[in-house]
């Protein structure tokens, strides 16, 4: 049975970077744990968390709830974006 905060890192909702996420583990799975093999998919995820915090920041300091958008509302925004 999966933890409180484990289920929160698999919620769409919450987390931006699941995908992320779990390109990153598959890439470590498949190459016996090398780190240097997977760094495109560490900067991947690196760069999903840092756009996603600097939304989420904007929202705070503008008093938009929930300061994280939902799976929906983020497909909107990167489409918005090209």
């Amino acid at each position: 049975r999966m933890s409180r905060h484990a289920k929160k890192l698999r919620d769409h909702d919450i987390n931006p970077c699941v995908a992320e996420t779990d390109a990153t583990t598959k890439c470590m799975d498949d190459n016996n744990y090398k780190k240097d093999m997977c760094t495109a998919y560490f900067l991947k995820y690196k760069n999903c968390r840092k756009f996603w915090h600097g939304i989420m920041m904007q929202r705070r300091r503008n008093g938009v709830k929930p300061e994280m958008p939902s799976a929906d509302e983020r497909k909107k925004i990167l489409e918005s974006m090209g």
